[in-house]
């Protein structure tokens, strides 16, 4: 299932004003610092779920509690996307960090179902293509927009197809699917790493803290959602 990514964003124009590369370089550097720090925290919370009999028995057999911990997730997204011009840097940071343990708990199932050697081998493909795909859009002089905007459209796609994909287990509607949300988040990785160049250009100094961290957000989401899609096609179940 993918998560929601918000499209709430701050609107950069392509005349934003000039700002010098280091400081462009300082930005990116926080953004992918977030991003790490969100993906190690949701990496050690699902080693911990999963080792952990009784917790993950709740979630599984527990709708209640699924379903509180994916509106929680939503919530969160929407919540920093929306409201990143007041947060506080540290609220953001707190949020954040909050978001990246409850993917750790929603993801801890998967250890469960899948094995780990495919779990590996499926990260590292993701981390290699979503590393490509960053700096191709971080660099790129071509304006990715329109792939943008169809990228958005295909995730809202996807999104109503993920909820279907709850209630009907299909095996051909889930191969399609997951083909689909790799296209969708490919096209997403590529277009918010441009994004995230043209806002680091836009931004008035010291006015990055919570951007960062709501870029960070937007990548690691990116990211996640590429690496379950992938998972779901190629990996192989316990």
């Amino acid at each position: 299932m993918a998560f929601e990514q918000s499209d709430q964003d701050v609107v950069v124009g392509t005349h934003a004003p000039a700002r010098s590369e280091a400081q462009v370089a300082g930005f990116l550097r926080s953004v992918y610092g977030w991003m790490c720090l969100g993906l190690a925290i949701t990496a050690g919370t699902a080693l911990w779920v999963s080792n952990t009999p009784g917790l993950v028995q709740s979630i599984a057999s527990n709708r209640l509690l699924f379903w509180g911990i994916l509106i929680a997730q939503f919530g969160v997204v929407i919540y920093l996307s929306a409201r990143v011009q007041r947060l506080a840097p540290a609220t953001a940071g707190l949020l954040f960090t909050g978001y990246s343990a409850l993917t750790g708990v929603f993801l801890s199932l998967l250890l469960l179902i899948y094995t780990a050697q495919s779990i590996a081998s499926t990260f590292l493909v993701s981390a290699s293509m979503f590393g490509a795909l960053a700096l191709y859009g971080t660099v790129t002089r071509r304006d990715l927009s329109g792939l943008g905007q169809f990228a958005m459209m295909g995730l809202f796609g996807v999104l109503i197809a993920s909820v279907v994909g709850i209630f009907w287990q299909n095996s051909m509607f889930q191969f399609v699917l997951s083909v689909c949300g790799v296209v969708v988040f490919t096209g997403l990785t590529a277009w918010d790493a441009q994004r995230l160049r043209a806002l680091a250009l836009a931004l008035p100094e010291g006015r990055s803290g919570s951007y960062a961290i709501v870029g960070a957000l937007k990548l690691y989401l990116d990211f996640i959602n590429l690496f379950l899609f992938l998972l779901n096609l190629f990996g192989r179940r316990r």
